[in-house]
């Protein structure tokens, strides 16, 4: 897919991408690629399977119209899908949390030189930040950070009641989802809406739309070792 043609494709998904956000992705890939020589940020390397496979892939869960609010994107990396989002909807108040210092002055890099507002880089772990930010994003997202298991214990303490936590897969969401019914549960969300669909060249992508039903009990998040060791 060449960047040229998102637009028209994203428009089948009902998203609508300006002239002036095609030129901010154009612009994106280009630092990406760029930076991409310096410091290890994506393995995606050739233009048109950036604009297929990371920006296209990142757009799909905008066509849900379930996006709105304060949003947080749980290791940004760079810039995966935050940054993306915050390009194609400008009107969400965007946080990118990503604990690698290089990595955050990258998209410093690439919000300076898209002219950005309203979105902001915090270079922490999200089981720190989450202590002076509990429950108070409507929107929390991630995508190829961890497990679900071990996901839903580092995003979902930050999700108000009544928010959503949109966890970006590949096939293995709906495997996952059925291991981590016990850790929704605890955490104090459930399966809204399940999105399956596809990139272009075929490939399976399933996000998941997880409503916080409940307010998560105070000693969650643990330490991120435990978290790993012994996921809920």
């Amino acid at each position: 897919m060449r960047i040229t043609e998102l637009p028209d494709i994203c428009r089948e998904t009902g998203i609508d991408l300006t002239a002036e956000m095609t030129q901010q992705f154009s612009r994106y890939m280009e630092l990406l690629m760029e930076w991409n020589e310096k410091i290890n940020l994506t393995a995606i390397k050739e233009p048109q399977e950036i604009a297929e496979k990371h920006f296209y892939d990142c757009l799909l869960p905008l066509s849900s119209g379930k996006i709105s609010g304060r949003t947080a994107d749980v290791g940004s990396g760079a810039g995966f899908p935050g940054l993306v989002w915050k390009i194609a909807r400008p009107d969400l108040e965007m946080v990118l949390i990503e604990p690698t210092g290089k990595r955050c002055t990258f998209l410093n890099t690439v919000i300076r030189d898209l002219h950005l507002e309203g979105i902001e880089v915090v270079n922490e772990r999200s089981e720190d930040y989450v202590r002076d930010q509990r429950e108070s994003f409507d929107t929390v997202t991630a995508r190829a950070v961890a497990n679900l298991r071990v996901l839903s214990e580092l995003c979902v303490p930050l999700v108000r009641r009544g928010g959503l936590f949109v966890p970006m897969k590949g096939s293995s969401a709906k495997q996952e989802a059925e291991e981590a019914k016990h850790a929704m549960k605890v955490l104090g969300v459930t399966v809204e809406y399940v999105q399956e669909t596809s990139l272009p060249n075929g490939d399976p992508r399933i996000n998941l739309f997880l409503r916080k039903t409940a307010n998560t009990p105070p000693e969650y998040p643990r330490h991120y070792g435990r978290i790993k060791k012994q996921p809920l």
